[in-house]
């Protein structure tokens, strides 16, 4: 039994990969701070379904506040043993909330990531895996984008920050040696997902007969990952790599356009659309090259976007006396 601290553990992705390390017989050491990003009952959601199970520890902590982030991992690693990677999950995530408030997305994204690569190389913890994103590729990125594109003109705070947090593990793998994964997302979906992004927000506007917003012509596309294919990926890079950095995304492509329609078909019900000038900070399209997942990783993304969808549907409507009463901004 390995021992791994995974921070963002009540977010969408770490509840998954949490869950899954369990269910491989380690031990998870999860912290998140449940802050108001996004409505905090999802987050209480996952959590509750994490906190009843074996050789799982919770604390509540922001990473970004360096003594506090410290002190607990400290004490979690005397009760519990040292640790043998960590999966640094947490961070302020959105495109466009980035405009309106960059700073969080600093305190979180970067000045975090520092303390725990800071508590790493002093600790002696050997592998590091952070999550990072596809909006680092900014808005003229080829298609299927490869890890090799250009990531240095980022279109929104959010971006930047983690092209930040990217540089500071470099640096830390250059100085103290420790072995770096970075995994860079492609919109990700699926069941108890974030409420922010337009597959929960469809789902819901579209059983609950609240007209749909959609900024641009509905065009413009995305390679959607299902959870469980993105949370298989990110245990699989706890592979020992040196220094790399892997794409994770969806094998399909579709328009919100074509999403829309796809909701509607397993929903059963008809979407009303409120057309609206994109926004600045969205990228047009964006699709994961991820021939070097597959090479390095042995990772290939295995859940159709239509079965992917349905889970998220079913899910919903299994869970609608709450769910439909989810803010989704």
């Amino acid at each position: 039994m390995e021992n791994y601290l995974v921070t963002g553990v009540a977010g969408f992705i770490g509840a998954r990969v949490a869950e899954r390390l369990l269910e491989l017989g380690h031990q998870v050491i999860g912290v998140d701070n449940l802050n108001h990003a996004y409505d905090v009952r999802l987050k209480e959601y996952r959590l509750s379904h994490l906190e009843g199970l074996k050789n799982f520890y919770f604390y509540k902590v922001d990473i970004s506040e360096k003594e506090n982030i410290w002190s607990v991992l400290e004490s979690a690693e005397k009760k519990r043993g040292k640790y043998n990677g960590v999966i640094n999950l947490a961070a302020h995530a959105g495109v466009r909330a980035s405009v309106e408030n960059p700073w969080v997305y600093i305190d979180t994204n970067v000045t975090g990531t520092l303390n725990l690569l800071e508590f790493s190389q002093r600790h002696g913890i050997p592998k590091f895996v952070l999550a990072s994103t596809s909006s680092i590729y900014g808005a003229d990125a080829p298609l299927p984008t490869p890890e090799t594109a250009n990531s240095d003109r980022p279109l929104q705070a959010y971006a930047a920050s983690k092209k930040g947090a990217e540089a500071l593990a470099h640096a830390y793998h250059y100085l103290y040696n420790i072995d770096v994964t970075i995994v860079r997302y492609f919109t990700v979906y699926g069941p108890a997902g974030r409420p922010d992004m337009v597959m929960f927000r469809f789902v819901q506007w579209i059983n609950e007969g609240i007209p749909l917003r959609v900024n641009g012509d509905g065009e413009q596309s995305r390679g959607f990952t299902y959870v469980d294919d993105i949370a298989d990926g990110t245990i699989l890079a706890l592979k020992p790599v040196n220094f790399e950095i892997v794409n994770l995304g969806g094998h399909e492509t579709i328009t919100i356009n074509g999403l829309i329609h796809l909701i509607e078909k397993l929903t059963g019900k008809q979407a009303t659309i409120n057309f609206f000038p994109r926004h600045p900070a969205d990228m047009l399209a964006n699709h994961a090259n991820v021939e070097k997942a597959e090479r390095l990783l042995g990772w290939k993304p295995k859940v159709a976007l239509e079965e992917g969808v349905l889970n998220l549907v079913n899910w919903y409507e299994e869970n609608r006396s709450w769910a439909k009463d989810i803010d989704t901004g």
